[in-house]
């Protein structure tokens, strides 16, 4: 996959991405990172980032770097999911997303993915299965 073929598929997020705020911000077939800035409406009871937002945030980018090992007929959806939480981060800041494959198989791809806090803390680690869906034939 060429550099511009990734970019392509960096740049077009699905309309939930771009409501919670991602930026995709490098992609390669062995890592991707984002970007994503605590806004007022992704905040829990407890006025810090959502535990909902997190997952969306790195299931997003799971999804996208599947996207990244596949083939351009093909699609994917997550399966399984995992979050653990280690840390609250606040509203404003800027929180850092960068998934690494932990297994890319024919059928099914799993993806790890650190959520950091603008200190470079972990604040969770999101470990996801995405299916590989094969192009329908006629």
């Amino acid at each position: 996959m060429t550099e511009e073929e990734r970019a392509a598929i960096a740049a077009d997020q699905p309309p939930f991405a771009l409501l919670l705020g991602l930026k995709i911000t490098s992609t390669d077939p062995d890592r991707v990172e984002a970007e994503m800035v605590v806004k007022p409406g992704l905040l829990n009871r407890n006025g810090v980032l959502h535990g909902g937002a997190i997952m969306a945030l790195a299931d997003n980018l799971g999804g996208t770097a599947t996207f990244l090992n596949i083939a351009p007929d093909e699609g994917t959806t997550t399966v399984e999911s995992k979050t653990n939480f280690f840390r609250a981060i606040a509203p404003g800041e800027t929180v850092r997303a960068v998934s690494v494959p932990l297994h890319r198989g024919r059928s099914t791809q799993v993806w790890q993915t650190s959520i950091l806090r603008a200190d470079g803390t972990l604040a969770a680690m999101v470990t996801q299965t995405q299916m590989v869906l094969k192009a329908r034939r006629g």
